[in-house]
């Protein structure tokens, strides 16, 4: 059957057709898809979720693997780091039924917050990795990583990078397999570590992963091509930047040798590779992987060829690769013509990224901006849409780490500059991911900060997945909707108030409320997000009432609002009447459009 597909269709399906039997993750871009896809092509066999974090998922995954389960992770590369410790202590224990995770890396980085390179990962707890370079080849790495896994009784991870998976193709889609039934969790000594068991596992692994590599140098997605040719010049690459080398070469004929596994490393295709070349240029992302392996292999069998790439300042050390950049080191390297220079074309105008308007989220930030006028105050802040509260004019995000470090962050500050009123703001899906550790170490240690709970009732950031807020699971069954409120009494926090986001006055009250409370105290913005809800009627500006003030533009930023001539305007295709400029408004000059009067 032939369908076109997402690259993340294309691991869910690759997935569902080796008879997966669970699945579970985290949403983050850019992996996000796989599992709304396995979801949606469900045929109500595999047991799907959205786990509370990547540790969980990763952890629920290995209980359905010990009775023999097929599974399925997902997550991107941060994500990954929080599963880190589960993954390495499972290196170690092994699987029963085959387990893949999924860890989407975002060379750019495009929506992430490092540019970290799964890879590492894989040589750091020992495990086989496959690196795609095309939905299509993702697709069939998915079933060959649930086969390796139950050869070597190891879960595999897979590393697609952002391009193969947001990118589309038609492609060719084999027949499913029939999903097995699961035999069991049957009980044994070896499904607990204990020190004696990891070290003999430890050298267990050590022996199995020379031979693990001499069989992926037979793997068919590790290629030589043009071995015949008798150019002294090589090049070396894997991923997406397989195919950019690809078209970049066009006609030419270079001996070109395709990395599909990086750990462990392919080293006798590689040695076969290196025979009778004298240099060898490496392009991948994001770190120099590959091109460290040649550099060690040319030392280990004192091999006169010469590696180039990132470590020589030949290749970037940062960002995506492209037919660009891959084509303006060939230029230099073998000779070929430089890339053209594209036609100049009149600049883009510049537009920062912004909350969305009528976000719920400009009006936290601006209640609590407008509650903590005349007193020092600083804002930790967290991953998520509230991120661009940093921007101007709201201005009110400090400090961001990584997700659910804003409430330990407030905490740090908290304890070396007393006198200063410190926030911390978190979304409520991340507040369920990781924040709760964060609310208890602050309670205990009777931290003086105040939490701000933006609660729109979705994982908007990632697409709108549900959470444990939700009232639902992602195979659309209605599940017991937690309080947020009623966790924070329960941990312990006294003073919590809830709020509307866009009843400014009320707001700033709940705010000075919390704020004036001594210790762990919390503010709960309860909003849905624009996109789950019904936008209220447009708004308008009287041009006879206004006065030009830009109140509601110099303080909001709301991208619905711009001056038309020296008098504020709002487009109607963009508002979606939360009314926060009305009540900023200091002459009332903003209320219903005319066509909602």
């Amino acid at each position: 059957m032939k369908r076109f597909l997402m690259g993340n269709e294309a691991i869910a399906l690759g997935a569902i057709h080796a008879g997966v039997h669970l699945a579970c993750g985290y949403p983050g871009t850019p992996s996000t898809e796989i599992l709304e896809t396995v979801a949606r092509e469900n045929d109500g066999g595999i047991y799907v979720e959205w786990s509370v974090n990547e540790k969980a998922a990763l952890e629920v995954a290995a209980g359905a693997s010990y009775a023999g389960a097929r599974t399925l992770v997902t997550m991107k590369q941060v994500g990954l780091n929080v599963a880190a410790d589960p993954l390495m202590s499972l290196a170690y224990v092994g699987v029963k039924g085959g387990m893949v995770i999924v860890v989407a890396d975002d060379p750019g980085p495009i929506s992430s917050q490092t540019e970290q390179d799964t890879r590492h990962f894989a040589r750091f707890s020992k495990l086989p990795v496959f690196d795609p370079s095309s939905p299509e080849e993702a697709y069939e790495m998915v079933k060959d990583a649930f086969d390796l896994s139950e050869k070597y009784e190891t879960p595999v991870l897979l590393r697609p990078t952002t391009r193969v998976c947001h990118g589309c193709v038609s492609m060719e889609l084999g027949n499913p397999l029939p999903r097995r039934p699961v035999e069991g969790f049957i009980k044994d000594p070896k499904w607990v570590i204990f020190p004696a068991l990891s070290y003999r596992n430890h050298l267990r692994i050590e022996e199995r992963n020379p031979r693990l590599g001499d069989e992926l140098s037979a793997y068919r997605f590790n290629t030589i091509s043009n071995k015949n040719t008798t150019g002294k010049k090589g090049i070396a690459t894997g991923g997406i930047s397989w195919a950019y080398v690809r078209e970049a070469l066009g006609d030419a004929e270079v001996k070109l040798f395709r990395v599909a596994t990086p750990h462990p490393f392919p080293e006798k295709l590689a040695l076969e590779f290196l025979d009778g070349l004298d240099e060898v240029m490496v392009f991948e992302e994001l770190d120099p992987v590959i091109e460290r392996e040649l550099v060690y292999l040319c030392g280990k069998h004192r091999l006169n060829v010469a590696i180039r790439g990132k470590l020589t300042g030949d290749v970037q050390k940062a960002g995506e690769n492209s037919v660009e950049s891959v084509k303006a080191v060939l230029h230099k390297y073998l000779g070929l013509p430089a890339p053209k220079t594209p036609p100049s074309l009149p600049g883009l105008p510049v537009r920062p990224p912004v909350l969305c308007a009528g976000c719920p989220h400009r009006g936290s930030f601006y209640a609590v901006k407008q509650a903590m006028k005349g007193r020092k105050a600083v804002f930790a802040g967290d991953i998520g849409c509230y991120t661009l509260g940093n921007a101007q004019p709201l201005d009110m995000v400090d400090t961001c780490l990584c997700m659910g470090a804003d409430v330990t962050i407030a905490q740090g500050l908290a304890h070396v500059q007393p006198g200063v009123k410190h926030f911390a703001f978190i979304g409520d899906s991340t507040f369920f991911a990781s924040g709760l550790t964060g609310v208890v170490n602050a309670v205990y240690n009777g931290s003086d900060i105040t939490l701000v709970v933006l609660d729109n009732a979705t994982t908007a950031m990632t697409g709108q997945q549900e959470h444990p807020g939700t009232g639902k699971t992602l195979m659309g069954k209605p599940a017991p909707k937690l309080s947020i409120p009623g966790i924070l009494k329960a941990l312990g926090v006294e003073e919590v108030v809830t709020a509307e986001p866009f009843d400014l006055e009320k707001a700033v009250a709940a705010v000075q409320k919390a704020a004036d409370s001594p210790g762990v105290s919390a503010v709960v913005f309860e909003s849905p997000c624009i996109a789950v809800r019904k936008p209220d009627p447009v708004l308008a500006v009287d041009e006879n009432t206004c006065v030009g003030c830009k109140k509601c533009i110099r303080e909001l930023g709301c991208p619905a609002i711009s001056l038309g001539g020296k008098k504020a305007q709002i487009e109607p295709s963009l508002c979606y009447g939360c009314a926060l400029c009305a009540q900023v408004c200091p002459v009332k000059a903003i209320g219903k459009g005319a066509e909602n009067a």
